[in-house]
């Protein structure tokens, strides 16, 4: 039901927009200066808009919201753009239009009252500009969506991720203009999805550009080398029961993989002992261990310029083996602490526990 609402809100909210923007910005200050020092009435449809049209945004901004598709940073380019725009045209012109037209007509200079559109674009151009700079240059936020990088990361995450770690890059473009780092083995790194690149996604940097990565049994092999790997225990959270959990090495990154050495697909359906809904729960079966892993993979070469992400819930996690690997110009950052967790599908609230902690 609220799909279908916020669906309707954002068709309706650019004809309804332009409605209340047009009559509020050229033609309300007609009707004002004429009924001055009475006050105006406006007309029905305006009426109508003017108030439908506060409703029709917010069902709107919950829609781009929940979309992983939605590029913010080209949202805040176009609210930069369009409030200065609005801002500079109502200043340059229809400002002292309307002070001409209210003293021709014999009435006080501000009997027109400034737009609300002008008032709006005014407080929303510094604003869209500072996070912009911001969010382009230095630090953004981003939700954890999945639980392909579990337990380093958890579904419910909030992450601050780390703009400027491999250069200053252009907003929308993505184009990197300034360098100052390169990506390290082992970083955790939010990247726009190959196949959808208006999808950001976040994975571990395992291959870097020329090196030779093979998957066995769940563990790294990079360039006919092993990497440091020790099993420590078993993972038992009620939605994934008696996972195997190792500590792993990579580069200067010491962190812990979630792992279940089967040959299979061990994906069972929802248990009881689970606290959110989910259409599948995950059972470690010991008895298989030894097995060929669904998720071996033989050698990939990288190529030039391209770099191979993994996620830490090795058989739970849609990446680089099965889609390829990630351009340098789709890196947008490295993750670097956690600031918030709220898993809304969980029961007991935030998990204080995780806010402030370092994504190693």
């Amino acid at each position: 039901m609220i799909d279908q609402l916020t669906l309707v809100a954002t068709w309706l909210v650019i004809p309804v927009g332009l409605i209340a923007v047009i009559d509020d910005w050229f033609l309300r200050a007609g009707r004002e200066i004429a009924a001055a020092p009475a006050p105006a009435r406006d007309p029905p449809l305006a009426r109508a808009a003017y108030l439908v049209f506060p409703l029709l945004v917010i069902g709107a901004v919950l829609r781009m919201l929940r979309s992983e598709g939605l590029d913010f940073s080209l949202v805040l380019v176009l609210i930069a753009v369009v409030s200065g725009l609005v801002w500079a045209i109502d200043s340059l012109w229809l400002r002292p239009l309307r002070t001409r037209r209210a003293e021709s007509a014999g009435k006080a200079a501000d009997a027109a009252r400034e737009p609300a559109t002008v008032d709006y674009a005014r407080s929303f151009f510094p604003v869209a500009v500072v996070v912009l700079v911001l969010r382009s240059f230095l630090f953004e936020p981003f939700r954890i969506p999945s639980d392909s990088m579990m337990p380093t990361l958890l579904d419910g995450d909030f992450i601050v991720v780390n703009k400027y770690a491999y250069g200053l890059r252009l907003p929308v473009l993505n184009t990197r203009v300034v360098d100052i780092g390169e990506p390290r083995r082992g970083d955790v790194v939010v990247f726009r999805y190959p196949p959808d690149p208006r999808i950001n996604y976040i994975k571990r940097l395992v291959g870097l550009p020329g090196d030779r990565v093979r998957i066995e049994g769940d563990r790294v092999v990079v360039n006919g080398a092993p990497v440091p790997f020790e099993p420590i225990g078993r993972y038992s959270d009620g939605c994934y029961v008696d996972m195997q959990l190792a500590e792993e090495k990579l580069g200067d990154h010491v962190h812990r993989t979630l792992y279940c050495n089967t040959p299979s697909d061990f994906s069972v359906p929802p248990l009881p002992s689970c606290d959110r809904p989910m259409p599948r729960n995950y059972v470690c079966d010991a008895g298989l261990e030894g097995r060929p892993d669904h998720g071996d993979v033989p050698d990939m070469e990288v190529p030039p310029g391209k770099y191979l992400m993994i996620g830490d819930n090795r058989d739970n996690s849609a990446d680089g083996r099965y889609w390829g690997f990630v351009p340098e110009e789709n890196l947008v950052g490295r993750a670097t602490r956690i600031w918030f967790n709220w898993d809304l599908q969980r029961a007991g609230g935030p998990r204080w526990d995780r806010i402030g902690a370092r994504i190693e």
